[in-house]
């Protein structure tokens, strides 16, 4: 934790280093490419040598040596002289022929984004005047150096004096660097946050893809800006391990840069744009491989397929621009879309600025570079523009919600009146005829529901019972039991099969969809049941299921001759019950179901009973159980 502390605190405190630190002006040092050992020692012949300021961009070759020599007879009064060196690469240091230290790995060309070093001098070391620096450096291709920091190719930084004195220096370097970058490191960081609040929303709203893709572009923006501040922090991480995040957020962010903005418009993507896309991102991943291969094989794809090609300038001029095109054309913009279109549009302004100024920091272009004057600046006014665009999405979210509550107040109340309907439709008062004893349990896993039953006595006193389920849920399901039982009104002189069979043609005519299981039982005063079942569970009688005919569910087949009967007698006190899948396929928070056998164990029991049991042990779609007893003249009712 200290580790991540410390760096905040410095950038509130700038230490000044000591004046004794002596600068190496390494402008007027000699380099050389290839690799030799030798090339250490002092006395060397440097007439082969080129100065610094012919260092132009990636050296042709990835090893090269840097010698200086300088007067450094100031250390020998020093408690602890040392010397200090920065570079992006990884190296060994030399004074005086004697190897002194070193950072990275020289072979791979790998090294830590804590690049500034320190390392002490003997005092043998001081012995000869002017004393003789080399470095022997292994340049490694970084992925996109050259459209972001010149630092990346830039010569060492080479400094020497007391230890101490070279400490607080480093200290100071990192709270200037920091300190330059760190509105934007936290800002980009809040701006990840909020990206992965609309992944969230995304999670529960799946039509709103443009949701998914701001969070993805704000989390890659948040992701290379939060490695930048930890670069400039100095944190000890592998090189390899920073630019391989520089290249997937790169990828994230032109990817879902153009696509945001055309699905926020609710428009295709141009086909144009794809290659472009495709164009970016080769670029990139190519970037991204040569991090992965051997040096050499590594700096010849990054010289000849990444540095070698303009094609990812080519592409992002008019992948900058998407917003203008996405949006176009403008008079058809919905006023309560406007101000973030606005925003988008500004985005893409600042963007194209910020890689315009990007662009002439490539010193292959020979342009005057902007990017060391308005490079930060534009970066922070990039960034405000992005938190600008999330603050609008949301206030966009917030209003749309405001929205859908309403609708929803207004959906309730409707929900409400259409339940009292059903209510109405299967009421808890129900007829009943001489001799029998009928109750009934209703409820909707919903505010309305698909299952439905009708109790009544035909004119020659049968008690008739019908009971269904219609596939679905909601208030569709609801609807159609409605109409299925305005379909059995005055249809007395039906037997329950030709019932059926009108039902189905009901059902069928009405083109609704779906279909709908449904039971039709004829109860006589003497006990006689005459049933016809359309696909519905079979009934309980005296513990057990009673196995019937059954045809196939309403609405599947329109055959007349689709329903049969079945007659059968009930004796006195004998109770049938009949339920919905509701029952059986109450489910436990385990995912066992309540299932036929407990289903079976409870059919005795009372109908409230019976839904309680199931209820109970978890709902998952509409319960109704309705149980009648046989109970002529002179038979009592337990």
């Amino acid at each position: 934790m200290l580790k991540l502390i410390l760096p905040l605190l410095l950038t509130f405190s700038i230490p000044a280093f000591a004046q004794s630190v002596l600068t190496i002006d390494t402008q007027h040092c000699l380099w050389h490419p290839g690799d030799d050992i030798s090339w250490a020692a002092p006395n060397l012949d440097e007439s082969g040598w080129q100065l610094n300021p012919h260092w132009q961009g990636l050296p042709d070759h990835a090893r090269i040596w840097v010698r200086c020599h300088a007067d450094l007879s100031s250390l020998r009064t020093v408690t602890h002289p040392a010397i200090q060196g920065a570079l992006y690469g990884a190296y060994q240091l030399f004074l005086n022929g004697e190897s002194i230290g070193g950072a990275g790995d020289v072979r791979s060309g790998v090294f830590s984004m804590n690049v500034i070093q320190q390392f002490p001098v003997a005092a043998a070391a001081l012995g000869q005047m002017p004393a003789t620096i080399a470095l022997r450096i292994t340049y490694r291709p970084s992925g996109t150096s050259f459209l972001t920091l010149q630092q990346d190719m830039d010569p060492p930084e080479i400094h020497a004096g007391d230890l101490g004195e070279l400490k607080a220096r480093r200290t100071d370097v990192i709270s200037t660097d920091s300190n330059s970058v760190l509105v934007i490191g936290v800002c980009h960081f809040v701006i990840g946050v909020l990206g992965l609040t609309l992944l969230g929303l995304f999670y529960y709203d799946r039509s709103r893809i443009d949701l998914l893709y701001l969070s993805l572009l704000s989390v890659g923006n948040a992701a290379n800006r939060v490695n930048q501040l930890c670069a400039a922090f100095q944190m000890n991480y592998s090189s390899t391990l920073y630019f391989a995040a520089r290249e997937a957020g790169q990828i994230l962010i032109v990817l879902t840069f153009v696509l945001f903005f055309f699905a926020l418009a609710r428009r295709r993507v141009a086909p144009f744009y794809w290659v472009l896309l495709a164009i970016a991102i080769a670029d990139y991943s190519l970037n991204g491989i040569t991090l992965l291969l051997p040096l050499a094989q590594a700096l010849w794809l990054y010289r000849w397929a990444v540095i070698g090609t303009s094609l990812p300038y080519i592409a992002w001029l008019p992948i900058s621009i998407a917003p203008f095109v996405a949006f176009w054309p403008y008079t058809r913009i919905a006023r309560r879309m406007r101000p973030l279109a606005a925003l988008c549009m500004l985005r893409g302004v600042c963007d194209l600025v910020w890689f315009i100024t990007l662009i002439t920091n490539d010193p292959q272009l020979g342009l005057p570079n902007l990017y060391r004057q308005w490079g930060l600046e534009s970066l922070k006014i990039l960034t405000f523009v992005q938190s600008g665009m999330l603050v609008a999405m949301f206030g966009l979210l917030f209003r749309d919600q405001h929205e859908v509550t309403e609708e929803r107040a207004v959906l309730a109340g409707e929900m409400q009146a259409a339940s009292k309907i059903q209510r109405m439709l299967a009421p808890a008062s129900i007829e009943t005829a001489p001799g029998l004893h009928i109750e009934v349990a209703f409820h909707p896993m919903r505010e309305v529901g698909g299952d439905f039953y009708q109790c009544r006595v035909l004119p020659n006193g049968t008690q008739r019972v019908l009971l269904g389920d219609v596939s679905g849920k909601g208030s569709a399901a609801a609807m159609t039991a409605a109409l299925l039982l305005g379909g059995a009104a005055d249809q007395d002189s039906l037997s329950p099969a030709a019932l059926l069979a009108h039902l189905n043609r009901v059902l069928i005519d009405s083109r609704v969809g779906g279909f709908a299981t449904c039971l039709c039982a004829d109860f006589s005063a003497k006990g006689q049941v005459t049933l016809a079942n359309a696909g519905h569970l079979a009934p309980y009688l005296r513990g057990e299921e009673f196995s019937i005919p059954s045809g196939l569910p309403l609405a599947l087949e329109k055959s007349p001759d689709a329903y049969h009967q079945f007659v059968f007698n009930l004796a006195p006190s004998d109770t049938i019950t009949f339920i919905s899948d509701g029952v059986v396929e109450a489910r436990d928070a385990t995912g066992e179901l309540f299932g036929f056998e407990r289903a079976c164990t409870v059919s005795g029991y009372r109908a409230s009973k019976i839904a309680e049991a199931a209820q109970s042990f978890g709902q998952e779609d509409d319960i109704t159980v309705l149980t009648l007893t046989f109970a002529p003249a002179g038979v009592a009712h337990a």
